[in-house]
């Protein structure tokens, strides 16, 4: 494996959080709840992280600024344009798959 410095780690990392940020926009018809069941994380929980990361670094981020920066747009205006109710059976698959402490 090639050696790496921390300042070429951080921007292969960077370019690999941009890539799947604009991967993630591309795919719509992916449902949060969807990515939930079979990932164990979804878009909102990149956005947190995000924010989480800015937070620890002193910057104020809001939730809604975290989600718009990985959504692409304000999440009411996603929503209102990609989000469909989830079927009975994604929510049983939800249910079952969360940890039970949380």
């Amino acid at each position: 494996m090639t050696d790496l410095d921390d300042t070429q780690t951080q921007a292969l990392e960077a370019a690999a959080f941009r890539r799947l940020v604009t991967h993630l926009r591309e795919r719509s018809d992916v449902q949060n709840i969807d990515m939930m069941n079979f990932a164990g994380f979804c878009r909102n929980c990149l956005s947190n992280w995000y924010r989480e990361a800015a937070e620890a670094d002193g910057i104020p981020l809001t939730k809604d600024e975290s989600r718009e920066i990985v959504y692409g747009m304000p999440y009411a205006d996603w929503q209102a344009k990609h989000q469909t109710e989830a079927s009975a059976s994604q929510k049983a698959a939800f249910e079952a798959s969360r940890p039970k402490d949380h």
